[in-house]
Parts: structure tokens; sequence; C-alpha cells
């Protein structure tokens, strides 16, 4: 009866100031949808993210806005397609590779940090970044978290990646290794070309400038080619604010200090109203788990990470109950894709397990990749121990809260994202949400269609991905990696969740019906898209010395200040 007054009181009256409710946002890096107890596994323990699920609302049909993690991270940030912000891309890589690049959120999109932090919330990130850094020079910041309203910053700017790990350098595929090599041996015939000419007389070139072409390819070869591993120097930073504390970081110690940073952050601002968003590294590979929780799962190193990670989410729960915050605290719990089940260390699986549906990270709109585990609680105002099986998206936190803060969206753009926090209480039935995008990096490859008087979740695909003999896809949304089935490929999730059976004018009389009504939906959708810089143009996601973080001489990175630190 208290939540169900509260909740009237909230639709009808909003929140004035004093009931504004602390926000505790929790994402895991690359979680699969089967990965945790209360979504169905059985064999990895994660008590405390169980436990939430019981004391919250547990949403089965949520869905990121893509299937890596830069974009879905982007949408998750402003509540809108990563399309929309330039942060979706055209050709080459789908994500920021580098930290030393140019792209990053554009300055001119207000993310739910931004709304709050005006609204007079104390506002923190704390863990992974990956939404760029840098524009002209090392030291602008123009992507930085301190620009998208974030107060205080502890984490990497860019991502854990393998080279990360001390002694476990990038392992390139064949086509990344003749890359490296060819850059190499193009750069070795320039010099050995400009050696000649001076030699022979042919042409007159300095000595000086042969010097520096030579330094400029040993300089390639030793910190850019993979398997030396000294890519950690400029990729793997941990930042406090604007400032380097571990250059490269130390991976072994990045786990505790996350921990130690988000509880102190609790602690601090107890007295609210907060928004900490906890971006954790887990279960990114190369699944760094420290000696406590290592060996001691069903699943190897993915199990020991994800129960690490467990852990991690249990200790920071604790710290909200050990300052009595529990009640004004609104939780959330996602991950911003699905597992990466083409992940193999060796012979065995690095990579998670995405339950019943088809796909996994990277892949396009395939289910697998863009169905994550989402959990939300706020006692008293949300019922616990429900389960919520109608669609929702990570993009719906950023309307979410602006309603809980008092804030208004900016009325200058499309948000794509939905206020659930009536579909959250109970008040409604059906979520807002009647058509959903899936892009791979800039093309549409599905849309989903929840027909509510119908009772139907209809999905089609107009581009499908060629699988690997292996069962593997890899990154590519390129037209030589993807397939367009004539007619489209059309399914109902709520019959076949799985995709296993696509639908015929046969099998399904309604089939030309629901192609035509999804084909206007895709029609308007594409009307409201406005050009944008490409955040991710190989221009913008190419390194740039003079962008690169650095504490110490360039190109020789390196410093340890973490010890310095009193926290």
């Amino acid at each position: 009866m208290v939540w169900l007054v509260s909740s009237l009181f909230i639709l009808t009256c909003g929140l004035n100031m004093s009931r504004r409710p602390n926000v505790l946002l929790l994402m895991a890096d690359d979680l699969g949808y089967g990965d945790l107890g209360c979504f169905g596994n059985d064999t990895i323990r994660t008590p405390n993210i169980d436990q939430l699920a019981k004391e919250g609302v547990k949403l089965t049909q949520h869905i990121a806005a893509a299937s890596l993690c830069t974009p879905s991270r982007a949408a998750f940030l402003t509540g809108r397609y990563p399309i929309r912000s330039g942060m979706a891309s055209k050709a080459g890589s789908r994500v920021f590779t580098r930290l030393a690049v140019s792209g990053g959120l554009p300055p001119n999109e207000t993310t739910f940090a931004k709304l709050l932090q005006q609204q007079g919330y104390t506002t923190a990130l704390i863990g992974k970044w990956h939404q760029g850094m840098n524009c002209e020079s090392r030291n602008d910041y123009c992507h930085h978290p301190s620009k998208h309203g974030f107060s205080y910053f502890y984490g990497t700017p860019h991502s854990l990646v393998e080279e990360c790990e001390p002694g476990k350098a990038f392992k390139p595929n064949a086509a990344q290794e003749a890359k490296y090599w060819f850059y190499t041996e193009m750069a070795a015939l320039l010099v050995l070309s400009l050696l000649l000419g001076r030699i022979t007389g042919l042409f007159f070139v300095k000595w000086r400038i042969i010097a520096f072409a030579t330094l400029c390819t040993v300089l390639f070869f030793i910190f850019w080619f993979p398997k030396h591993g000294l890519l950690r120097y400029w990729n793997c930073i941990m930042f406090r604010d604007h400032n380097i504390t571990e250059q490269p970081m130390k991976i072994e110690n990045a786990a505790s200090r996350i921990l130690k940073e988000a509880i102190s952050f609790i602690e601090r601002n107890k007295q609210g109203p907060f928004l900490l968003f906890v971006s954790l590294l887990h279960v990114h590979t190369p699944c760094f788990t420290t000696e406590m929780f290592r060996g001691k799962s069903r699943h190897g190193l993915y199990g020991d990470n994800v129960e690490e990670m467990d852990w991690m989410v249990g200790k920071i729960l604790a710290a909200i109950d050990k300052e009595g915050l529990r009640n004004n605290t609104f939780t959330y719990f996602a991950s911003d894709n699905g597992g990466y089940v083409e992940s193999r260390d060796d012979n065995s699986q690095l990579g998670g397990w995405n339950g019943i549906y088809k796909g996994g990270k990277a892949m396009g709109g395939l289910e697998g990749g863009i169905r994550v585990p989402g959990i939300i609680r706020w006692p008293g105002i949300i019922p616990a121990n429900t389960v919520i099986d109608e669609p929702t998206s990570l993009m719906d936190i950023y309307p979410t809260l602006a309603h809980l803060a008092g804030a208004t969206m900016p009325q200058d753009r499309v948000i794509d994202g939905k206020n659930q926090i009536a579909l959250l209480q109970g008040a409604v039935q059906h979520s807002e949400h009647e058509f959903m995008f899936h892009y791979c990096g800039a093309f549409l490859h599905a849309v989903r269609w929840y027909q509510k008087e119908r009772g139907a979740l209809w999905k089609v695909y107009y581009v499908t991905q060629k699988f690997h003999q292996d069962g593997s896809i890899g990154y590519a949304c390129s037209e030589d990696k993807v397939i367009y089935p004539n007619p489209p490929l059309l399914f109902d999730l709520l019959r076949d969740p799985s995709e296993v059976n696509p639908l015929s004018p046969n099998s399904e009389p309604l089939f030309h019906t629901v192609l035509q009504r999804i084909e206007r939906a895709v029609e308007d959708h594409q009307k409201t898209l406005t050009p944008v810089p490409q955040q991710l143009s190989l221009d913008n996601n190419i390194w740039k010395h003079w962008l690169q973080p650095c504490c110490g001489t360039f190109p020789f990175c390196w410093c340890d200040k973490e010890s310095d630190h009193k926290s």
C-alpha cells in the first residue's frame, strides 16, 4: 500500500526537492544475458545481483542501442540512437580503437549527467569511459567526462583491452598482423630509398631527415606491433579528473581501486542528491581476476571474473545500506551489450553466454548482441520481486532520470528513450516503445515492432551477417560481410525468441502487412535523421601522437601517482 501511495504521488504531483532520489548506475562490460543466476544461470554464483533483482524489477526485454560498447554507451548517456550523434561508424572500426583519437561524444550532446548536474546533483563516473578524450591537443579534454556533466572522474578513459595485462599482449588476427607488417615494410622501404638516394647522389636528402624517418620507423614497430604488448603504455591509463595517476595501469589493482573510489564517493555525498555511474571493467577481456576469485568458478577465467564482479556490486550496495540510503536510491544494473561469444583463450571460452538468444557482441542486430540483463530497484516506489516482459531500452534511463530529478529534457533534438517510471511502478501495462531500430555501425540491419493490440513482437531483418565456418562473424558491417535477404526475414520473438524459424507468407498470413507497416516506420524514422560529423570516421579514429595523454616525456610515457593520493 505504501508503494502505491508513493507511486500516485509521483505520477500526479511530480518530485519535489526533498524527494529526489540518489541514482546509482552499475554497468557491466560485455556481460551475457544468461550469465546471472536471476536470468537463468545455475552454474555461476551471482548472489548479490540476484538479491538486487529480488528487491526490484527484472527487465527481460532490455535492449541496447548497439552491440558494441562505444555506440551503445553513447546512446545510454544521451537517450539517442548513436547515429544521431555521429557515434555510429560508416566504415572501419565501430569503436574507438585508441585513446589518442580526435573522435568522441560531441560536446553539444546533453547527457543525463549534465541534466542532473544542473538540478543540483553531485555527479561522478568511476570506471570505463570509452567516449573519446581530446580534439586538438593532448590536454584540451573536449570529450572528457567533465565536459559531459560528471563532476568527478576516476578510471580509464579508453577501455580494458588485451595489452593492459602485462605478458598478455593483444593477439592479432592474420589481417591485422599483415597490416602492421605492411606499414613497417613501407616505412623501411622509404628509409632505404632515402639512404640510397643520398649515397648514390640521385637526389639530395639531409641526414637529419633520414635519421628522423628511421626513428619513426623503429618507434612504429616497437610501440605499435601488437605482439610486443607495449601499447599498454599509451592505451591503458588511469585518470583522476584531468590527471594521469597510472601509466600504464596496474590491472591487478584496478578492481579494488574502482571499488574503493565508489564507496568513498557514496560516503562523501551521503547527504545527496548524487548520481554515481560505476562503469565496471568486468567482464571485458582479458578478464583479469584477482587471486581471491581466480579458479573459484565452474567456468574458468570468465566465470571467475563474473563472480568477482558480483562481489564488487555487493560491496557497493552494502555501502548504500550502511549510509541508510537504500530507500532513497534509484539503483540500476545492466550490461552495455551482449556477451562476447567469439572470445577464446587458446581452446577455452573467454566470453559470456547469451542464453537462448542467437549471436553476441558486435553481431549487428542479432538478439544475443543487443538483449542485456536489466535490473532496477527503488524500495517503496517500485514493487519488489517483479518481472517486466515489455520492451525497454538502455536509452530509457535518460528520460526516466530526467523525470525523477525534475529536469527538462532538451527540446531541440530527438530523444529516443522513453520515461518508463509508470511501467516500472505497474501503473501501466505496456511499454511506450512501438518500434526499435537495430544498427550495425551506421547501417540499419533490423527493426522490431511491438504490436500491443495483437500481443505480437515482430522483428524483421533487412541485413544479416555472414557466419564463418567456425560459427563466428567478426566485427564488420561492410557489404562483403553481410547478406541482404529478399524478402526480408521476419520473426515473432514471442513465439521464436531464438530467431531460428523465419516466417513466410505461407506460415504467417500477416507477413506482407507486417513488412509494410515496418517499412513505413523505417521511412518515418529516417526522416528524423540529420547529417552530423562522423566521430568514428577514419580521420577521427586514427591515432594522433599530439593527442596522446602522456605522463612523462613522449613517447616514453610512464608514472605511478596512486600511492601519493589519499582518498
